[in-house]
């Protein structure tokens, strides 16, 4: 029981990680890439949908993004989710074609930027937090139920809060990364 509280905290430490990558994969630096849009929800005939269910993406320039839409009536679901969206690009809709040309990033927006990538930095953080809580709660609740002896509770808490750190380290190093990219770009 316990190794599996262990297994279950380093699973969901990966998935936080991953998925602040995956956000991270999101948030432009003035290169085109097609997570960039791949995810915005588009509202298509009342249902909210990402936007790779409707279209395919393509860069075919290092600051251009070409999304071929699948549906010619999705076009102008598609153009109004980019526009509400962070991107801060404005989409140039021809026929069944949408292009996104990406501008040269501003000091001011690479600030924007890295104040944003801090934010998601900060919710992970404060995710792994909560996943450590909940595993050390679980140990507590074996101890009580006399499952687990005090001195194997401290053990495990030790344990618990070492995987919790060396996440937290890992989420410092991909915004450490994140901002050089910014800041570089």
């Amino acid at each position: 029981m316990p190794q599996n509280l262990l297994k279950d905290l380093k699973n969901r430490a990966a998935k936080t990680l991953d998925h602040l990558k995956g956000t991270y994969a999101g948030v432009r630096t003035g290169r085109a890439h097609p997570a960039l849009v791949e995810d915005i929800k588009v509202d298509y005939f009342g249902a909210v949908m990402p936007l790779k269910q409707l279209a395919s993406v393509n860069i075919p320039e290092p600051r251009q993004i070409v999304i071929t839409v699948w549906d010619k009536t999705a076009v102008k679901a598609i153009e109004k989710a980019i526009q509400a969206s962070p991107l801060g690009i404005n989409p140039q809709p021809d026929g069944e074609v949408i292009r996104l040309n990406m501008p040269e990033l501003t000091r001011e927006r690479r600030g924007e930027l890295t104040k944003l990538v801090n934010k998601y930095a900060e919710e992970s953080r404060v995710a792994a937090r909560n996943i450590r809580r909940e595993i050390v709660d679980s140990f507590k609740k074996l101890e009580k139920d006399s499952k687990i002896s005090e001195d194997e509770l401290k053990k495990y808490q030790k344990e618990v809060q070492d995987i919790t750190d060396e996440t937290i380290k890992k989420i410092d190093a991909v915004l450490a990364e994140k901002e050089k990219e910014i800041m570089n770009e």
